[in-house]
């Protein structure tokens, strides 16, 4: 009888101890529309060895890591581990959705838009970080639109061009475009990048006064504004062209700037921030959990969460989610005012059963920026609680990573990252914290 009992007793521990981890883990993301599954199980629950920091689940968002002089991706950082993966936004199909926007108001009002008649429609750019590729294909993309764009080696400029009252400047060219069968000038006045004393950049201070200094110089000649977000297009809109409403073009579909539409803001566009929120999430919910990574996202979940291939894309090449943009004009921005609402799709809560609590550790790269305070953390602390995830928010001062990574003192005590850096070019700042 003794015997019988050891026996059971060892082949019940032997079993036990295969499903605590003994088995093959699931396949690593293969190449094309969707991403395989995690190789990451949960680091916490049973009696499981504890995972090592450097093979945590780790979503770098908002700011792809990239040189912030070429462009070119980080692969190092988009590979740190298994479960590494970017969540943004589409930058490019957003900026030429942009420059489509202005140029499109510019036909529909091109009777009225010249303000002082001197034939030139004039327009000002503020631009929000001149090494930032969401900054760099929202300049191009405006450009582009209004054939102000000059290409050097087959790249449109980007550069700001200060002060161009006389159409000379190196980075642009007058553009000409045809309406209504006839030719109009259009002349990038003045552009400049929105960077405060302290070194912040798409500094929304910066570009209220900026605006002030460019109408002293230009007055009547700026019959556009355009700016790489809505945080330095409100300033400006405030400041001087809601007044003298003139048409204010920014970026990131803010709340405040949506509701201004209906007071002469000119449009925005929504980079369909409610979707970035719940991909930021979701990734690690899904790394978290050993399950494939396109739950809840392109297969549906156990609660019904999931994406239509219309509002987000995944390109397996550079381990990126990007969610896809929309135009809000005076046609449909009611359908904007609220951009903290969490997207109705992926909105159902998920069982604590099956998908236990986990701690993250999350930072935003500057506190004060409008867009990410005000609509993209708030977006987040929704879904939060959908996806079972206790969150630890960091806000940054938007000048050093030093000022965030002091703040990762103790990253076991975290089973994933959601990391925003502060510069595209500093992921070896945490990366580093989490090799020790």
């Amino acid at each position: 009888m003794k015997k019988t009992l050891a026996l059971a007793l060892a082949l019940a521990m032997a079993l036990g101890l295969t499903a605590c981890g003994g088995g093959d883990k699931p396949q690593q993301p293969s190449t094309g529309s969707n991403p395989g599954t995690s190789a990451n199980q949960p680091s916490t629950g049973g009696d499981a060895a504890p995972v090592a920091n450097k093979d945590k689940p780790l979503v770098w968002f908002n700011r792809q890591p990239s040189n912030s002089s070429t462009g070119e991706l980080d692969m190092d950082a988009l590979n740190f581990n298994g479960d590494t993966y970017y969540v943004g936004f589409d930058a490019n199909q957003g900026a030429e959705l942009q420059g489509q926007m202005i140029l499109d108001y510019i036909t529909a009002n091109i009777d009225t838009i010249d303000r002082n008649g001197d034939g030139i429609i004039g327009y000002v750019l503020a631009i929000g970080d001149i090494g930032h590729n969401d900054s760099i294909a929202r300049t191009r993309g405006v450009r582009k639109a209004l054939d102000t764009a000059v290409e050097e080696n087959g790249v449109i400029k980007s550069d700001a061009v200060g002060v161009n009252a006389d159409g000379k400047a190196s980075a642009v060219k007058d553009g000409k475009l045809t309406i209504g069968g006839k030719e109009y000038t259009v002349r990038e006045l003045a552009s400049q990048e929105m960077k405060n004393s302290a070194g912040a950049t798409w500094d929304a201070g910066t570009a209220g006064n900026t605006i002030s200094t460019w109408v002293s110089t230009f007055s009547d000649q700026i019959d556009i504004v355009a700016s790489n977000n809505d945080g330095m297009g409100m300033a400006m809109f405030n400041a001087w062209s809601k007044e003298n409403k003139v048409p204010t073009f920014g970026y990131d579909a803010n709340s405040d700037a949506v509701a201004a539409i209906a007071d002469g803001y000119g449009g925005t566009i929504s980079q369909h921030a409610d979707v970035q929120a719940y991909l930021t999430l979701r990734v690690l919910r899904n790394a978290l959990d050993g399950v494939d990574i396109d739950t809840g996202i392109g297969t549906a979940d156990d609660a019904g969460n999931v994406l239509s291939s219309d509002v987000y894309k995944y390109v397996d090449a550079e381990r990126s989610y990007y969610a896809l943009n929309v135009a809000v004009t005076a046609e449909n921005y009611q359908n904007f005012l609220d951009a903290t609402v969490p997207y109705a799709p992926v909105a159902n809560q998920l069982s604590q059963d099956t998908h236990p609590t986990k701690n993250v550790w999350l930072n935003i790269y500057n506190a004060a920026d409008n867009f990410l305070s005000a609509t993209y953390q708030p977006l987040l602390q929704n879904y939060d609680d959908i996806l079972n995830l206790n969150v630890e928010y960091i806000g940054g001062d938007g000048q050093t990573e030093g000022n965030i990574t002091n703040r990762l003192g103790n990253p076991s005590q975290y089973d994933a990252f959601a990391i925003n850096m502060v510069k595209t070019d500093n992921s070896a700042a945490y990366t580093s914290l989490l090799n020790q």
